[in-house]
């Protein structure tokens, strides 16, 4: 194929939403896909039918944000669960943000974990095998961080995977993400985000780029995010795709 007519390289901006914090509407108009929490960690079903109505409006693919069962800590605290409890705590809370969309006529496309149900299962097998064997049953495809075992299992069952970047976080050396607990974890430099930006992008590593939309400069980012990409030439589109 001639490199004139070849289709411009790529990824999608997503955001974390649902969560009962006010920015959802604004950051859907900057995003082409959205997590949308299942109401165990944090929103409620009032908020969470609002923002999958506002994604629908916008044409954003909508996927399922699962979380620990903990709002005091935004379900951010580790918790022990073994692998079968992991499936079914994600099932269950995909089946209630399901009987949402439903009503909304919205589409559940994918399926994200949330805070430490995600970084657990990054490294911790249990968790990773209830992540997956989650994404088996409810046929969704999973997002996570590349190279993790995440990774590995999902490929293994047949799921599809889309590799993650975090443009407002700090990453260590062997590519795992800094605590949330360490100073520093969430950027707040702007020069740093592009940074990471242009990183993340480069690497080619990731089809995804999330905005949390609980920050407090998530609407900044989002517009920083869309600026660095535009200028690198990148096309922002969903990962998922479109149907007939």
């Amino acid at each position: 194929m001639n490199a004139s007519n070849a289709e411009p390289r790529s990824i999608d901006v997503n955001a974390d939403l649902g969560e009962g914090f006010p920015h959802d509407a604004a950051l859907l108009e900057r995003v082409t896909s959205a997590s949308i929490s299942c109401g165990a960690h944090a929103g409620d079903p009032e908020s969470i039918r609002c923002t999958l109505r506002e994604a629908l409006a916008r044409g954003v693919v909508v996927g399922a944000h699962p979380g620990y069962p903990d709002r005091e800590g935004f379900g951010r605290r580790d918790r022990d669960l073994d692998a079968q409890m992991v499936e079914r705590l994600i099932c269950d809370q995909v089946a209630d943000l399901r009987r949402l969309a439903d009503e909304a006529g919205v589409e559940i496309r994918f399926l994200k974990p949330h805070g430490a149900l995600y970084n657990q299962a990054q490294s911790r097998e249990a968790t990773a095998r209830g992540v997956v064997a989650a994404a088996v049953a409810l046929g969704l495809p999973l997002l996570g961080q590349p190279g993790t075992l995440p990774e590995t299992l999902a490929r293994s069952a047949g799921v599809v995977y889309i590799p993650e970047g975090f443009p407002d976080r700090r990453y260590r050396a062997d590519g795992s993400l800094t605590p949330r607990a360490e100073p520093g974890a969430v950027l707040e430099s702007p020069d740093e985000l592009a940074a990471n930006v242009r990183r993340l992008a480069a690497g080619g590593l990731v089809q995804t780029l999330c905005i949390h939309g609980d920050e407090a400069e998530a609407l900044a980012n989002a517009s920083r995010l869309r600026a660095i990409l535009d200028d690198l030439g990148i096309a922002v589109r969903p990962f998922v795709p479109g149907r007939s």
